[in-house]
């Protein structure tokens, strides 16, 4: 493969712990063509075995935290179109080409706006997501209206941001960051469902979003 192919294909970086029970359904529906990089942050499951099951790279990510795990993936991805995906099964990695197509030039950042099927999003979770989003577009002039679990992006863009949120806080610190540097964030509708496995550990516990609220008042 010559290095133009290389810049020109996609790698979805899909940031785990403790998802073998989901992995799978979410593996099978992600592209033929596009490469796979699952990163497992310090699962006690099968998350790695299944991911290399299916195919799958996998990278072993052991400081804890949702922006180390994507900060890993994509700094051991070798192609310049870069998604995220979460691995609960609750996106539907199908409409990653919608989302690719979109990454043009002039657009430096394409997010998936969920629009959730019923039972998908408890109430808390999607205040807390109206607040932040809100907080984005007072603050930064940013147009966009969630924290965007799913996203395109180039990865020497995303790299040039520099260090990150390690932990729940990173969508927010990158929309953040990529309000300052002068991006333009495209919102593209993606459908949002109810995970498909296990309890989500944020909004599936008071404990989860007490501490998902901290790392978000930590963003500035």
């Amino acid at each position: 493969m010559s290095i133009d192919d290389d810049i020109q294909r996609v790698t979805v970086v899909i940031p785990c712990r403790n998802e073998a029970g989901a992995l799978p359904g979410v593996l099978a529906a992600i592209p033929a063509e596009y490469a796979v990089i699952v990163v497992d942050n310090g699962s006690t499951d099968r998350t790695s075995a299944v991911a290399r099951q299916s195919g799958a790279r996998v990278v072993e990510e052991h400081r804890p935290g949702y922006g180390s795990a994507v900060q890993a993936g994509v700094e051991a991805a070798k192609t310049e179109l870069i998604a995220v995906l979460d691995g609960d099964g609750s996106m539907d990695p199908a409409q990653l080409p919608d989302l690719v197509e979109i990454l043009v030039p002039g657009v430096t950042m394409v997010a998936g706006r969920r629009r959730p099927v019923p039972g998908a999003w408890p109430w808390h979770a999607r205040l807390g997501n109206w607040l932040l989003a809100s907080w984005l577009r007072r603050r930064y002039g940013l147009a966009v209206h969630d924290l965007a679990a799913m996203r395109v992006i180039r990865r020497t863009e995303l790299l040039a941001l520099g260090p990150l949120h390690p932990r729940s806080g990173y969508p927010l610190a990158l929309l953040a960051r990529a309000a300052t540097s002068g991006w333009q964030v495209v919102e593209h509708d993606v459908t949002y469902h109810p995970r498909s496995h296990g309890v989500s550990k944020v909004s599936g516990s008071v404990r989860g979003t007490i501490g998902a609220a901290r790392d978000f008042w930590s963003v500035r």
